[in-house]
């Protein structure tokens, strides 16, 4: 296995865990979900962060991608809030208004990644095709 290679998932992982998709673009929200469940996740989407907080079961394993900005409750606030009540979850922000400041702030609060809009495959450079 390189780097960049990914270690396969089984499908029992697969089937325990929720991946929590927080979102206000419908279009990403269906994507996200459209390419997850293809790869055998089990994906919930919700439009903001006050829809997750009300409907989420956080007992629930798996992980939320976060958008960092919506109306409301921004996804940095849905990381404290997540923070203050003690969710487990490791957070990934999806963004396409992210500043280095920001992820730096969002990587010191817990989260695990903060991936820019569009997301790239790994190790390919449109760039350079």
């Amino acid at each position: 296995m390189t780097n960049t290679e990914i270690p396969e998932i089984s499908d029992d992982i697969k089937a325990k865990c929720l991946i929590r998709t927080v979102d206000d673009d419908p279009a990403m929200r269906e994507a996200l979900e459209f390419m997850l469940t293809a790869e055998g996740w089990r994906v919930k989407t919700y439009e903001n962060g006050r829809s997750f907080l009300t409907d989420d079961t956080p007992s629930t394993p798996g992980c939320a991608i976060l958008d960092v900005r919506m109306p409301g409750m921004s996804g940095l606030e849905l990381q404290q809030e997540m923070n203050v009540r003690g969710y487990a979850l490791p957070i990934i922000f999806l963004t396409g208004n992210g500043d280095i400041d920001m992820a730096v702030g969002a990587m010191r609060d817990g989260a695990v990644d903060f991936v820019q809009k569009p997301v790239r495959q790994e190790g390919r450079d449109p760039q350079r095709e």
